[in-house]
């Protein structure tokens, strides 16, 4: 692989946002591939997913090049070097790269790879967080987390079947495969920018996990009803329950933040779903008004995010375990609230992307001891690890109010 310029210098421009300016790493990524019209599919793709890399790797990369925060531009340059020598690639003679010390590289690569923290680029906390709650699958699954993601795709029913986008996507040279066990899932053969087919823009289908797709059935939404989807956010599940609503009935998705309910109401007119009435939560009363009412509800709530750090690997190194313990206290807070909206004989589902039991099965168990529980019954719940499914992790709780 010969290393252009241009694009090499782009990484380090992303990287130099994304470790010392605190950045997200995909607006930078969206911002740095808008800056070369000229830039083709292979080096648009040679950036974002060199720059993902090194955000991956961060820790390993970093502590091989002795480098430490804030990094210089130096600094990123030692980082890339690393990188590329790691795979194999050949260095530029190009002023900015120092003559690599390939041999202790790979030397240091070798005896770091015994350390789990280094060997996974984990912060240590993060590495003693999940053994303490995961145990000896913790190993597993955060290699598996560390992979990259499959980009997979949810058929939007109002519009095409799986045939009919598979059909749609082969022509512009994009080959599916439908995944057992999810209904609506076609998984990509090779990674490809879906987002400019003209299946997508016809609105027959989103970019939605498999496991993210499983929320949508174990709430098994029916035409006709009420369901109020509590933490909507750009609205990837909402849509999904209003496919499986064949757009009869109502959902009230409900956000505190009004821009993604901007975009969820831009999403369902490209998908063409009806039912979908978007709510900002601006106070309490917001959500008492709505106690007693609902024949569904569901808390996809707020959560550290671990099960997707395949998709985001900037959050191990954004995360902070006070971070957690304010989560967990809003976590039980919406449970408590936004299940008096469940009517009787109603169900509700909690769900999150994270892996960790404090987030996901204990939160439902103490949740089912308080009194605002005294109506409600434990149904099924369904914990998914990556390692054990390959997509990304999840917990979902399924729970029934007394008639």
């Amino acid at each position: 692989m010969r290393l252009h310029r241009t694009l090499v210098f782009a990484v380090i421009d992303g990287l130099h946002q994304i470790f010392n300016e605190e950045k997200y790493a995909d607006k930078v990524i969206q911002k740095i591939l808008k800056r070369d019209k000229r830039w083709g599919s292979r080096d648009r793709s040679f950036i974002a997913e060199t720059t993902y890399e090194i955000v991956r790797w961060k820790r390993l990369y970093t502590e091989i090049a002795e480098v430490r925060t804030p990094y210089t531009r130096d600094n990123l340059w030692r980082v890339f070097a690393v990188w590329a020598t790691l795979r194999g690639i050949q260095l530029p003679d190009w002023n900015q790269i120092e003559p690599t010390p390939t041999r202790r590289i790979k030397g240091k690569f070798d005896e770091l790879s015994k350390i789990r923290k280094f060997k996974e680029a984990i912060p240590d906390w993060l590495d003693t967080l999940g053994e303490k709650e995961l145990g000896s699958q913790w190993d597993a699954e955060i290699h598996a987390l560390n992979e990259q993601a499959p980009v997979v795709l949810r058929v939007n029913t109002l519009k095409a079947t799986k045939d009919q986008v598979r059909k749609a996507l082969i022509k512009e040279d994009i080959d599916t495969k439908p995944v057992k066990g999810y209904p609506h899932a076609l998984q990509l053969i090779e990674r490809s920018n879906v987002f400019s087919t003209e299946a997508f823009k016809n609105g027959f289908f989103e970019v939605q996990d498999a496991n993210s797709q499983l929320v949508g059935g174990l709430l098994n939404p029916q035409p006709g009803e009420r369901i109020v989807d509590t933490c909507a956010g750009a609205g990837g599940k909402t849509l999904h329950i209003a496919a499986m609503m064949q757009n009869k009935g109502q959902i009230i998705a409900m956000d505190i933040y009004g821009n993604k309910l901007k975009e969820l109401k831009r999403r369902a007119r490209r998908a063409g779903a009806h039912n979908i009435e978007p709510r900002i939560i601006e106070s309490s009363k917001d959500i008492k008004k709505l106690y007693d009412k609902a024949d569904k509800v569901l808390i996809d709530a707020p959560c550290s995010g671990l099960g997707v750090l395949s998709r985001n690997p900037d959050a191990k190194w954004k995360l902070q375990p006070e971070f957690l313990d304010t989560i967990r206290k809003t976590q039980a807070d919406i449970l408590s609230k936004y299940s008096k909206m469940v009517k009787p004989g109603g169900k509700l589902v909690y769900a999150t992307c994270s892996i960790l039991p404090s987030e996901n099965e204990q939160q439902v168990r103490q949740f089912l001891k308080t009194p605002e529980a005294a109506d409600f019954n434990f149904v099924k719940d369904k914990k998914l690890l990556c390692h054990t499914s390959g997509y990304d992790g999840f917990y979902m709780a399924l729970l029934e109010k007394n008639g």
